[in-house]
């Protein structure tokens, strides 16, 4: 059969079945650091100690399991809503083995101690220039690939591809600018306040982009797969693009309330940080209001399960960010477990969540089959991820307000009321729960793991073809 007679299936299999392999190694390292948190005793250095571990544990779970997840759902939506098959087969493969290339070099590297020292951006020099080269080549299969679309609409779930794409090239090239002094060690071309205030900036639309526009995309276009219903409101998915487009890049001096940014900008990314509000819980909505007149396939249908508890979590986290933000509450909550709860009520809840949903709907058509291996197993998988979750939010929240209070307890003269190893000891039974949660969530991917396995086993590698007439994908 003529190439371009078929969609380029091959690379999006691929990125889906890396994405839960990643999956899984990312969760496995976060419940190990997790668990050396609770016994310290499990801290074996120097390689492989909390502080190593930490780095690789979230850039596995944002950039391999996330990534992987966003690359392959963007190759199927790009190609089935543009009816085209990708640009260029070749340059796609290469955007496959070169992002592995650079996952793997994160996982030897970070626990050798061979970091850039920022968050979410401790690759040093020659893997960032990796990264940045196969980064170039994804934009021009996605964009090479709209450009000669057969459908004249471009479907919203593109533009917030596009826009994730489009902003994480620009993140990446601007954090990371660097002096190096050998060939794996490097410092910033920054210095200071300003240095924080660039990463920051990075950090926060890492979040706001990565974590969020891509997986909008996703959630566009599945959600209303799944469900058999049309977007809710198609006018307001675009005004939730172009209000989350703009006013996420303003919303990172929040992480630096209290520091030597700036008084002003830190107001400025607090006041962005509360309008933001307004077109996440649009999108949220939109997505959640797709299933009117659906309702009742969520009693029957996991995998609709995932998607629709995925924008819960979504409108849940984009409500708690922004009251974070807030100067007199982030007095309490900056730098506590709080933090850590909220961070992963939108990695767990709402990133993990959109992806397996979307993974359970795509692997089996991607391998020919009507349905994955076993129905029921994803029904386990969906309750099992759930508990996990509401484990590890709600005693890291629990954890971080008890931190907060104690440390800013002081007696009537004056004098702090607790020690610090008081708060440590406090929190300490929080943490086993934690560890918990995240086992809980850990199982639920192996379980997945097993039945994507039996699903590609029975099932058969296929290509579907490019309909003659433009349709709806």
């Amino acid at each position: 059969m003529d190439n371009q007679a078929t969609y380029n299936y091959k690379v999006v299999r691929q990125f889906a079945l890396m994405s839960v392999v990643w999956g899984i190694v990312g969760m496995l390292i976060g419940v190990i650091i997790a668990s050396q948190l609770v016994w310290p005793e499990l801290n074996f250095g120097p390689w492989f100690h909390f502080g190593r571990l930490r780095a690789l544990h979230t850039s596995a779970v944002i950039f391999a399991f996330g990534g992987c997840g966003l690359i392959a759902t963007s190759y199927y939506v790009v190609q089935r809503t543009c009816n085209v098959r990708l640009i260029s087969d070749k340059l796609a493969a290469f955007t496959f083995w070169g992002y592995q290339a650079v996952i793997i070099a994160c996982v030897i590297t970070y626990p050798l101690g061979i970091t850039f020292n920022k968050e979410y951006a401790e690759m040093e020099w020659p893997i960032k220039l990796l990264l940045a080269v196969v980064w170039v080549a994804y934009a021009i299969v996605f964009f090479g690939t709209l450009a000669k679309r057969k459908v004249k609409h471009i479907y919203v779930a593109n533009w917030f591809y596009g826009a994730f794409i489009l902003a994480v090239t620009l993140l990446h090239v601007v954090n990371s600018a660097f002096i190096p002094v050998s060939m794996w060690k490097s410092y910033s071309a920054y210095a200071g306040a300003v240095d924080a205030m660039v990463q920051w900036w990075y950090g926060h639309n890492a979040v706001g982009f990565f974590l969020t526009a891509g997986f909008l995309g996703m959630m566009y276009y599945f959600v209303p797969k799944q469900a058999g219903r049309p977007i809710y409101s198609y006018r307001l998915s675009v005004v939730h693009f172009w209000a989350l487009s703009f006013t996420y890049m303003w919303a990172g001096p929040h992480h630096l309330h209290y520091t030597a940014l700036p008084d002003w900008t830190q107001s400025l990314g607090m006041v962005f940080s509360l309008i933001l509000l307004a077109p996440s819980w649009g999108g949220m909505i939109n997505g959640i209001m797709t299933l009117s007149g659906a309702w009742h396939k969520l009693r029957t249908d996991p995998v609709l399960k995932f998607l629709i508890t995925a924008l819960s979590f979504y409108g849940m986290s984009t409500f708690e960010g922004p009251m974070m933000a807030i100067k007199s509450v982030n007095a309490l909550s900056h730098y506590t477990d709080w933090t850590v709860g909220h961070v992963h009520s939108g990695a767990l809840g709402w990133v993990a969540m959109i992806t397996i949903g979307s993974m359970y709907y795509l692997i089996p058509r991607l391998f020919n089959r009507e349905a994955m291996h076993s129905i029921k197993l994803i029904e386990v998988h969906f309750w099992i991820a759930t508990l996990g979750i509401l484990l590890y939010i709600s005693s890291m929240w629990i954890a971080g307000v008890t931190q907060g209070l104690m440390w800013r307890a002081v007696n009537p003269d004056g004098t702090l009321t607790y020690a610090f190893i008081d708060a440590v000891k406090a929190t300490h039974p929080y943490y086993f729960v934690r560890a918990l949660g995240g086992l809980c969530f850990l199982s639920g991917m192996v379980l997945m793991l097993y039945n994507v396995l039996r699903t590609v086993t029975e099932g058969k590698a296929v290509d579907a073809e490019i309909p003659a007439v433009a349709a709806h994908a």
